[in-house]
């Protein structure tokens, strides 16, 4: 800024003005301005003076006078006003003169920010980020750009808050050069080894910026130490930036940013944005490794809860399979369950808990014991879900509030399809609570529903569930499943249905096959929820694999119970079983008619591994093993049966109860 007087002589300059020209204000007093700086802009420019010291009022020009007669072809932008008297008379002229360069690339500089928004982070893989930061940067800030990222921690930890001690080890993720065979061609993928005193790890040590020009010690230093920092700096690169990548506190890599075809070096502004666009690149890929190790350990929660393998079982032969959603929500807590139950019966289990993510999955692994809890108490069904529905009350009120987290980490909505077939009586019980019906295939190829009464999801309270009872032939199929199968985008439930039914009617030669076609008649892409699918084929144990005999409510009887059971143990080839078999008889039959009521059965069950006892009476009391004292004449035979069994238990029904005891057959 300058002031000239009427006669257009400098009067006044401003330090501003006196740094452009390089001349002080003494020196450049009383000369008119083509004097001082000749060039046609001043002669233009005196000409607009002398017009506003006429009265023509402000005048604008599009140029300037710069140093040694610079124009507008530098961006310079010159205003000129009248200074009036307190009568209104003009007595001299304010030039006031800016350069438009500095506000240009303050223009530029917010309108790449304003891209970088738009084209940076827009997936979830780290190298497509690190891609977007280079291909943002090249060439709207740099001639060359490089994103070297450090190595993700092993087994889904988080990354270190500083920079590794010692030489900087990275892996080259990102390069982009306005050359073809510019510094940072040809070196993407590659690793990179920083020495301790490099710029870079002083940089991330530091945890901010650093602007270098050619000349700097420690640049010149780094790249007689390291021929991969000559390579990258070149012959012709005059100016770098190093920029470390940092996100919620963690350390990720680094960002180089380098000129060479820029007349014009770094300054503080380009850090700045290069700091901006190196954070915004930083927390996407921070976000996605932190998504990434939610994912991978929600599925090493989920998978580590479901089955490892199926247990050995002769009622069913059985194929599963678990399919996670592929979209970002993360694993949800659908799972299935196969329990073997006494008397050669196995329970069938799916469930599906509300919600996606590490608080689902481990609300399923509590449902899933439960479950297996209540399961080993032998309850039908219906009063199963019953058990399970207060179970799921009791977490969501432990969780402490009505919120919908709250809720999803207590089970409330969980559906939940409980299934029990038993192969002696080819008899299938099932009971739901929101679940999709189970579809069954009669050995004929027919596919229904079975007309299981649907029930309300678990957490509700105070509403029932009843069981369905059905008799399925031998090699029938059963066919449960989670809501997720039918869920597709691509068709409507109809047509889902009878792909479903389609794939399950066509005969196939494992169960594993009938699984496949299943998901390839009913997917064509990843799914948006979890699916989980259990296919079983059912056996049945005939009657020469089946004894049973009435008794008398006599203590009489206990050796002709005794003598049934021995026979038919010879009868089946398993004399080496004769002694235990004994005990276990004579011991729940002797209980069944001192404690319970007649009538009285024992039967026996063998499978190809394990030879079942059981003892029907048709009393309600359960008996329960005690610690005899020293001189106690009873109470020490089911204490025996427990030692010599591989499992027991109590059966009830409708009127009356079963006590059983399996063991183990040798392979002899």
């Amino acid at each position: 800024m300058a002031v000239f007087d009427a006669d257009l002589r400098l009067v006044r300059a401003n330090a501003g003005m006196e740094q452009v020209l390089s001349l002080t204000e003494d020196q450049m007093r009383g000369l008119r301005l083509p004097e001082i700086v000749p060039h046609p802009v001043s002669d233009e420019t005196e000409a607009k003076m002398r017009r506003v010291l006429e009265g023509g009022g402000p005048q604008q020009l599009r140029a300037g006078a710069g140093p040694a007669g610079t124009g507008a072809e530098d961006g310079w932008s010159t205003s000129l006003v009248p200074l009036e008297d307190s009568a209104g008379r003009v007595r001299a002229v304010c030039l006031a003169a800016h350069q438009r360069l500095q506000e240009h690339l303050a223009r530029q500089r917010m309108l790449l920010l304003s891209e970088a928004s738009a084209r940076i982070g827009t997936t979830a893989d780290s190298g497509r980020t690190a891609q977007e930061l280079a291909d943002i940067a090249v060439p709207g800030l740099a001639d060359f750009a490089a994103v070297d990222l450090l190595d993700a921690p092993r087994h889904g930890g988080e990354p270190s808050p500083a920079a590794p001690a010692g030489p900087l080890a990275t892996t080259r993720t990102a390069v982009r050069s306005v050359l073809d065979d510019g510094p940072a061609a040809s070196t993407a993928g590659t690793k990179t080894l920083y020495p301790a005193l490099s710029p870079v790890a002083r940089c991330l040590a530091q945890g901010h910026g650093a602007l270098y020009d050619a000349a700097d010690p420690d640049l010149l230093r780094w790249a007689r130490q390291d021929p991969g920092a000559a390579r990258l700096l070149g012959g012709t690169t005059h100016s770098v930036m190093v920029v470390p990548m940092r996100a919620h506190g963690a350390t990720l890599g680094v960002a180089l940013f380098g000129r060479h075809r820029h007349a014009e070096p770094f300054e503080a502004d380009d850090l700045w944005l290069a700091e901006e666009l190196t954070a915004k690149a930083a927390v996407s890929i921070h976000t996605a490794r932190r998504d990434s190790r939610e994912h991978t350990s929600t599925m090493t929660l989920q998978r580590s809860l479901l089955p490892q393998t199926l247990p050995d079982q002769g009622a069913l032969d059985i194929a599963t399979r678990y399919l996670p959603a592929g979209t970002r929500a993360g694993v949800g807590g659908d799972w299935f369950d196969v329990i073997p139950l006494s008397g050669a019966r196995v329970a069938l289990v799916v469930g599906d808990v509300v919600g996606h993510g590490i608080r689902a999955s481990a609300t399923m692994g509590r449902l899933r014991t439960a479950v297996r809890t209540l399961a080993d108490v032998d309850l039908p069904p219906d009063e199963l879900l019953t058990h399970l529905d207060d179970l799921v009350l009791h977490l969501s009120a432990d969780e402490g509030g009505t919120d919908g987290a709250a809720e999803s980490a207590g089970g409330i909505g969980t559906t939940c399809l409980y299934a029990v077939y038993d192969p002696v009586s080819r008899r299938c019980a099932l009971a739901r609570a929101g679940h999709p019906p189970p579809a069954a295939v009669t050995p004929d190829g027919a596919v229904r529903f079975l007309d299981v009464p649907a029930g309300p999801p678990l957490g509700l309270g105070g509403l029932p569930f009843e069981t369905f009872e059905t008799e399925l032939p031998e090699g029938s199929l059963l066919a449960l499943y989670t809501d997720g199968l039918l869920a597709a985008r691509d068709h409507d439930i109809d047509e889902a249905l009878d792909k479903m039914f389609a794939a399950l009617a066509r005969p196939a030669k494992s169960l594993d096959t009938v699984c496949d076609r299943v998901l390839t008649a009913m997917l064509t892409h990843r799914p948006d929820d979890d699916i989980a699918l259990l296919v079983a084929r059912t056996r049945v144990l005939h009657a020469d694999r089946v004894a049973a005999w009435d008794l008398a409510s006599d203590p009489a009887v206990v050796a002709r119970a005794r003598k049934h059971a021995t026979e038919q143990l010879t009868a089946w080839g398993l004399d080496d079983a004769a002694f235990i078999t004994e005990l276990t008889v004579s011991e729940l039959v002797t209980n069944a008619i001192r404690y319970g009521r007649p009538p009285i059965q024992l039967r026996l069950i063998h499978e190809d591994s394990t030879l079942t006892c059981e003892v029907f009476d048709s009393s309600s009391t359960a008996p329960h093993m005690r610690r005899a004292r020293t001189f106690d004449e009873g109470g020490r035979g089911l204490l025996l049966v427990g030692q010599l069994a591989r499992r027991w238990g109590t059966r009830h029904a409708l009127t009356g109860k079963t006590v059983w005891a399996e063991q183990s057959l040798s392979p002899g």
